[in-house]
């Protein structure tokens, strides 16, 4: 599935920031810092921001991730002068006043205009996501960031909690394919589900990346794949295996099951905790399979480790078959069932 066909899905501001967050490159992550600013300004309703005051919001954000891991693979190779080891450098400064220093600051309003205010709508391929969330103005000092009503609407929409969860996610996910000690693993493995918590962590370790909802569910447009309706900040949510984990039984024993694996993401989905709870143990519908599979595809075209997980899904789970796209796959498992 390409970015135009993922947007064609639902053709909206909300699935072009979708675009943005989750299938955009990421040899950094200033692209997630840059988003929960927006986000965070746009719920205030202000429509022109000094760029020094995003800036400052900006920088705060990735200095906070700092202390978490690391915002760029290799970051010991990196120079004196970028602006990762100057925020590496001011982080314990910047975290003790609850402020960025000002050279952090003054590093952030020299550097964002040249770096990813200019890239965080591009996709891959030289193509822009279809809709515009801000926009410089102004000369020098006096520089200003205009939000669009797009960003607006969408910062203050019922989905709005959702889209910053889909952003959170998506940054630990990508500054956990950073790690040296994580993401190598993720990168060749992909990832596992902790099913006692429903976290998404890396097969070696078991180190917790992120919840499985927020890292899959913006790859649903934010709505149930049960009944396809958007799920909203109020509604109870559960993970929904599609092909239900009773079915392994009918093959025998867990332990002599050769099918794929149905606690794996490829099968499970967020969905409305009642529409889990009325679908129960029965086989996916039609509909359903298609919005598994079109989820599945939308994974695939974003960066690793999710992608490479689904690849080796796709690659490996169904014995035997060599199977090209996820609906051949999804209906080599519903035959195998239905058998």
């Amino acid at each position: 599935m390409s970015g135009r066909e993922f947007y064609a899905q639902d053709s909206s501001a909300r699935t072009s920031w979708r675009l943005a967050v989750l299938m955009g490159r990421n040899s950094r992550t200033y692209k997630f810092a840059l988003g929960q600013a927006l986000l965070e300004f746009g719920r205030t309703g202000q429509e022109e921001i000094p760029l020094a005051e995003l800036a400052a919001t900006y920088s705060l954000g990735l200095v906070r991730h700092l202390a978490q891991g690391p915002q760029a693979p290799k970051m010991d190779e990196l120079g004196e002068r970028d602006f990762l080891i100057v925020a590496e450098q001011e982080r314990a400064a910047t975290l003790n006043a609850g402020q960025p220093t000002e050279r952090l600051l003054a590093a952030a309003v020299r550097s964002m205009p040249m770096m990813v205010m200019q890239k965080f709508h591009n996709l891959p391929g030289d193509t822009a996501v279809p809709h515009t969330f801000y926009e410089l103005a102004g000369p020098g000092r006096q520089r200003v960031v205009r939000l669009t009503r797009d960003l607006l609407r969408l910062a203050q929409s019922e989905q709005a909690s959702s889209l910053a969860a889909e952003l959170g996610a998506r940054w630990s996910i990508v500054e956990s394919s950073f790690a040296a000690s994580v993401g190598r693993s993720l990168v060749k493995e992909g990832v596992t589900v902790d099913w006692d918590t429903l976290k998404i962590t890396d097969k070696r370790r078991r180190r917790s990346v992120t919840g499985v909802i927020e890292a899959t569910v913006g790859f649903q447009h934010g709505r149930c794949l049960i009944c396809g309706e958007v799920l909203t900040p109020g509604d109870a949510i559960a993970v929904d295996h599609v092909f239900p984990f009773s079915l392994m039984s009918r093959f025998g024993s867990i332990g002599s099951y050769r099918g794929p694996d149905l606690d794996a993401l490829w099968n499970l989905a967020p969905a409305h905790a009642s529409c889990n709870g009325a679908k129960s143990n029965r086989p996916p519908t039609l509909a359903e399979l298609a919005r598994l599979a079109a989820r599945n595809e939308a994974i695939m075209q974003s960066p690793h480790p999710l992608r490479r997980t689904l690849q080796l899904n796709l690659k490996y789970g169904v014995s035997g078959l060599n199977v090209l796209s996820w609906m051949e796959f999804l209906g080599a498992v519903q035959a195998a069932c239905d058998s």
